[in-house]
This record gives C-alpha cells, sequence and structure tokens, in this order.
C-alpha cells in the first residue's frame, strides 16, 4: 500500500508562500494535530472532504490514516453512504452532515446543520471541526491545482507520498 507516489503535472507548491501557509494549518488542524474534538471524528471528516472534492492525494492518504487511527475498515470503506448506515453515531453524523454542508457551500441548509452541533459538541469543538473542514478543502484544492497525480513507485517520480 505504500507504494504509492506523485507527480505534480501543473505547478509545484513550494514555488508560492500558499504552500507555506497551508502547511501551518496542517500543523495545527491536520491529522498530526492534538485536537479536542475524537482523533477518529476529525479523521472521518478530513476522509470526507477527500471524498467530496475528489482529491487522489488525500483519498490515500487519509483512507490509510483512517486505519492508521484504528477506523473499522467496514466504516472507512462506506462513509460516502454514511447516511444509509447505523455504523455511524449521531455526534458522527452531525459532524459529516456539517462537513458535506461547509464543504459543497450549503448556505441554505447551513445554519440547521451548525445548530445540530451545538447538540453534541462544545464551542471549542466546533471551532475545530470547522478548522478541520476548512483546512482539508485548501489542501484538496492545492493537490488538485498542482495536479498531483498518483501512480506505482514503479513508474517515473518526483513526490513520493509522505
Amino acid at each position: 500500500m505504500n507504494d504509492v507516489t506523485y507527480t505534480n503535472l501543473r505547478f509545484d507548491p513550494d514555488l508560492t508562500s500558499m504552500h507555506s501557509i497551508a502547511k501551518q494549518m496542517a500543523d495545527a488542524f491536520g491529522y498530526t494535530a492534538e485536537l479536542a474534538i475524537d482523533t477518529q471524528l476529525a479523521q472521518l471528516v478530513r476522509l470526507r472532504v477527500a471524498q467530496l472534492t475528489p482529491c487522489s492525494y488525500c483519498l490515500i492518504l487519509h483512507t490509510r490514516t483512517a486505519v492508521e487511527k484504528g477506523i473499522n475498515p467496514d466504516k472507512i470503506a462506506h462513509l460516502a453512504s454514511w447516511r444509509q448506515s447505523d455504523m455511524f453515531t449521531a455526534p458522527e453524523q452531525a459532524a459529516l452532515a456539517y462537513c458535506e454542508g461547509l464543504t459543497n457551500y450549503d448556505l441554505i441548509g447551513f445554519p440547521a446543520l451548525h445548530g445540530e452541533l451545538i447538540n453534541h459538541f462544545n464551542a471549542t469543538q466546533i471551532a475545530e471541526l470547522a478548522a478541520v473542514v476548512i483546512n482539508m478543502n485548501v489542501w484538496t484544492r492545492l493537490k488538485l491545482a498542482q495536479g498531483a497525480t498518483p501512480h506505482s513507485a514503479a513508474g517515473n517520480v518526483e513526490a513520493p507520498l509522505g
């Protein structure tokens, strides 16, 4: 599974300050950050953003990380259909709905999505959920813009997956 590497087909993100800003956001809200929200929940939200965008780099990275964080592989496998599952708790469902609303710019339904979070999370946790979603949206769009394209490690590579 670690034999996937990436080639940036469009531009080198290190040529802009945007990449360093994105790295700072990742340090604060990425998959290695220490947050008040549950680690597995944060990872499900990251993976859901990767599915919605869709970003190959982020899908592979955050699927691997979800497994490493101990999330049930069946739960990971059907995250895209979480609404048709009894495997997701009420707090997870509220967070995933919020994630989708923020990622897809659901301006009409968003106030209700935020209202549902209040039933399960405190103000700090809600702010962190928003930051995780925003951070993931920055990264997925950065990777899509630069053209991060996965291929087998046996091929010609420029940037290995960290």
